[in-house]
């Protein structure tokens, strides 16, 4: 095993593995991962902040096993940050917390590629700070019909007072934030008042949407997964990679930038490559900053 020690923020790291693949059919090691992340340190970190991580670790590549692991590891080093968080059965559970530049290179040097989050943080693990839409598109249905759905939606929430954000999920899908940063937010609140969006959507679009899980009803429709607002539920981070043949990273787009992928109608468009995202990122900000500061009240329905 190769292994490369390095000095970050004053900690000593010992990485290892660095030429290792973990996208075999494009070429893109566990360095170009960790050079990666480094990169996009400033923009992912708040995001990630006080927020309990749940690692997708793909240690012997994308293309093989993975498990998730929702403690953090007994051999994390003493300065990782942690938390302790409840769980249904009572016990309590020591999470990591990636607050820092350090820590989040030492979860890639776990083949952490992924990295999952849930939508509160962990000091208050009752109250969500934002609410999202899940819009996971059923075959032969594609990201593009999900750009439709979003932007529907935006319509709709807007009508309501309320403003969002979207990014890509990295996969399939799309993913629609509302940022609420309210103290008296509860997920109870998130969960009945998405359910009830996703209803109506689904009333008004039927040949387009659907609000039913069962695998059945999403054929050729987009399904909005509004059970992802639950506290026992992660999202995978904004700016974070995912684990398909090609690393793609989970981006935020603008509306602008929705609409005009839906005119065009190529959804490689809607890919985004590590690079891209870093350029991007230095060039436009980060466009899901709102998220962290805006305070919006859900109306009732």
């Amino acid at each position: 095993m190769s292994r490369k020690a390095v000095g970050i923020a004053g900690r000593r790291l010992a990485l290892s593995n660095l030429e290792k693949d973990l996208y075999p059919s494009h070429g893109f090691t566990k360095a170009h991962i960790l050079d990666y992340y480094q990169r996009v340190a400033r923009f992912i970190l708040p995001h990630l902040k006080d927020r309990a991580l749940t690692f997708k670790r793909y240690p012997e590549g994308v293309d093989k096993d993975f498990f998730f692991e929702k403690r953090c590891p007994s051999h994390r080093p003493s300065w990782v940050p942690t938390a302790e968080v409840g769980r249904d059965d009572a016990e309590k559970m020591t999470v990591c917390l990636v607050n820092d530049l350090e820590t989040l290179i030492w979860t890639q040097n776990l083949a952490s590629v992924e990295l999952h989050v849930p939508l509160a943080r962990a000091g208050s693990p009752e109250t969500p700070d934002s609410m999202v839409f899940d819009l996971d598109p059923g075959h032969p249905a594609d990201i593009l019909d999900c750009t439709r759905v979003a932007l529907i939606l935006r319509d709709l929430l807007s009508e309501l007072r309320l403003a969002s954000c979207v990014k890509t999920s990295g996969k399939k899908g799309l993913h629609v934030y509302v940022p609420l940063n309210r103290e008296e937010t509860t997920f109870e609140d998130t969960k009945k008042f998405s359910k009830a969006v996703a209803v109506i959507m689904q009333k008004n679009y039927p040949e387009l949407v659907t609000a039913k899980m069962a695998k059945e009803f999403r054929k050729a429709r987009v399904f909005i997964n509004w059970s992802q607002n639950d506290s026992s539920k992660t999202m995978v981070c904004i700016y974070s990679l995912r684990a398909r043949e090609k690393p793609v990273v989970s981006f935020p787009l603008s509306w602008k930038e929705l609409e005009n992928s839906a005119g065009a109608g190529d959804p490689e468009r809607l890919q985004v490559m590590p690079a891209e995202a870093i350029s991007r990122a230095e060039k436009q900000g980060d466009l899901f900053q709102e998220l962290l500061t805006k305070k919006q009240r859900l109306p009732y329905l």
